[in-house]
């Protein structure tokens, strides 16, 4: 180890600053650290655990100073106290920083919890629909019909993959614990990590005899036509909850839920807010000063309205249960009505001057906000 070129090895110029050469360990020694390296072939992960301690000697010599200047003085080791090993390591090594960064994402010593927790039962996961209604189907209520791409599990084998119960033998690879351990000696000391078995995917058994109608796939994706029963009054952006019509679980977990979004058309006549609806109903001049009695439509048949003489533009007119249901209740909103006061566009000459002799006949106080706007001028 004494003759190599330790700033070939971690890669970095013999001026490197002490952070060049901490970020230049961090990154080889995540790069070649035994876990990357867990599952793969023995002369690889061999390759792999030399590079890693070449990479921690080289770190060692150059992240101590007096071993640095000993190192660059004479091109070796003599005299210096590199051939303690790993023990001991000098002062310069940032234990947290560099530990968490060498461990982050391989399991490291809470390995062993989630290989557990790898062949636990798994929820499937749930899928997201959109639907779209048209406003009555909305507020009555209807059936539909909704398309869904989902994983199944095998009927016959039930998402094992395996043809029968005793189709099964103890993994080779980790003898039936479902994990692989490893000792590896670093510059910190030494660290046993626990990995999930690649083979039998943390289970500790392998199938030893397939599934002969899935062909030990276990799972499959199958498109399904699932009835949708829409509650009257339910509104856009809602969703409704289908219990189990989701994605199969695994490992004899349960299924995911289908939910169903709500997208409305919009009415022609007719908007909403919650169980109300609201309308706008224009009526001549005439009408809003003489009053009059319109016919209003509702979701279901035509209703008349009084309005009062002297009705203004924008004035609200409220017509109980006359709205939307309540979904899932015996309730209804209101229908509200809005009336907008039309004035002619066009007047022939004689309608002109029988407006203007009207107009003559008028007293100020007639016109109450006509009035008020000119007593604030």
């Amino acid at each position: 180890m004494a003759e190599k070129d330790y700033y070939k090895i971690l890669g970095v110029e013999k001026n490197a600053t002490a952070d060049e050469i901490k970020q230049a360990y961090r990154r080889l020694a995540k790069q070649y650290h035994p876990d990357v390296y867990s599952g793969r072939p023995e002369e690889e992960r061999k390759r792999a655990e030399e590079k890693f301690k070449e990479i921690n000697h080289a770190y060692e010599i150059l992240s101590d100073p007096a071993k640095r200047e000993n190192y660059d003085r004479f091109g070796s080791e003599s005299g210096s106290q590199a051939g303690a090993g790993f023990s001991g390591f000098s002062s310069a090594f940032d234990f947290d920083d560099i530990i968490s960064s060498i461990f982050s994402g391989f399991g490291g010593m809470g390995g062993s919890a989630r290989s557990r927790r790898g062949n636990a039962p798994q929820r499937g996961q749930d899928i997201l629909v959109g639907i779209t209604l048209t406003f009555e189907e909305a507020a009555f209520g209807c059936e539909k019909t909704v398309s869904v791409k989902r994983v199944e599990n095998c009927p016959y084998c039930h998402g094992t993959g395996a043809k029968s119960e005793s189709s099964y033998k103890t993994c080779p690879t980790c003898g039936g614990t479902g994990q692989i351990s490893q000792s590896q000696r670093t510059p910190f000391g030494h660290f046993s990590t626990v990995t999930t078995c690649s083979t039998c995917k943390g289970t500790g058994k392998v199938i030893s005899e397939v599934c002969p109608k899935c062909g030990g796939k276990a799972r499959r994706e199958q498109v399904r036509d699932i009835k949708i029963n829409i509650p009257a009054g339910i509104d856009t952006d809602q969703r409704i909850n289908y219990s189990g019509e989701g994605h199969a679980g695994i490992n004899g977990g349960e299924n995911g839920n289908l939910i169903v979004q709500i997208k409305l058309k919009p009415h022609n006549l007719f908007t909403r807010r919650g169980s109300d609806l609201h309308i706008t109903i224009p009526i001549t001049m005439v009408d809003a000063a003489l009053g009059c009695t319109i016919s209003v439509p509702t979701m279901t048949k035509p209703t008349e309205l009084d309005i009062p003489a002297g009705t203004q533009s924008g004035a609200q007119f409220k017509i109980k249960d006359k709205g939307l249901k309540v979904v899932n209740k015996n309730l209804y909103g209101d229908l509200i009505v809005k009336i907008l006061v039309e004035v002619p566009k066009t007047l022939t000459r004689e309608q002109k001057e029988m407006l203007k002799k009207l107009q003559a006949s008028f007293e100020t106080k007639q016109f109450a906000k006509l009035k008020e706007y000119k007593d604030n001028l």
